[in-house]
């Protein structure tokens, strides 16, 4: 991965306080997703990272990491799979419950997502506490496949969410 190179596309990123509740800073890609350029040169540099990892499937998670993933897999010509909130996925599913910094939630997967073996890359946009992260990870594995790596725009490393994912491999774009 090319981590000489400076991104630009940070430059956009915003911060809010205190969204989507008092206390949090919430890091808004919106302006990079907004300039066509900044977002070109996020899936570019998220697509060097993936290759890295080998992956036969890319696994995006609920929302954003759609937006970052779908693109990075359909440049690199493979398949793109989501990890939903549940209720959201028609078919039969498998079911994860996580931590997040500021309450819980749950993630599903399609049970047919992911055959076993299948190396796949989980992609979001930001790493805070690792919990949806990690979920997504024990979904891949709960169905057989293997969690090539993990890669993200955006990490917060006071946050620590590496501790979640260790003996991991991870990749961030940009950390605060």
């Amino acid at each position: 991965m090319n981590l000489e190179k400076p991104l630009q596309a940070a430059q956009l990123i915003r911060s809010i306080p205190d969204f989507p509740q008092p206390g949090i800073l919430f890091r808004d890609i919106t302006p990079v997703l907004a300039d066509p350029e900044a977002f070109r040169e996020v899936v570019s540099r998220m697509c060097d990272a993936a290759r890295e990892f080998a992956p036969d499937k890319l696994l995006g998670i609920e929302s954003r990491g759609f937006l970052m993933g779908s693109p990075v897999a359909l440049e690199m010509g493979l398949g793109f799979v989501l990890a939903r909130k549940p209720g959201k996925l028609p078919g039969a599913t498998v079911r994860c419950e996580y931590k997040l910094e500021y309450g819980t939630n749950c993630l599903e997967l399609h049970r047919d997502a992911v055959s076993p073996g299948e190396r796949v890359v989980i992609v979001d946009d930001l790493l805070a506490t690792g919990g949806t992260a990690r979920a997504a990870g024990d979904m891949v594995e709960q169905l057989g496949g293997v969690v090539a790596g993990f890669i993200f725009f955006i990490e917060l490393t006071a946050l620590n969410g590496r501790a979640a994912l260790e003996g991991r491999s991870v990749r961030s774009l940009v950390k605060y």
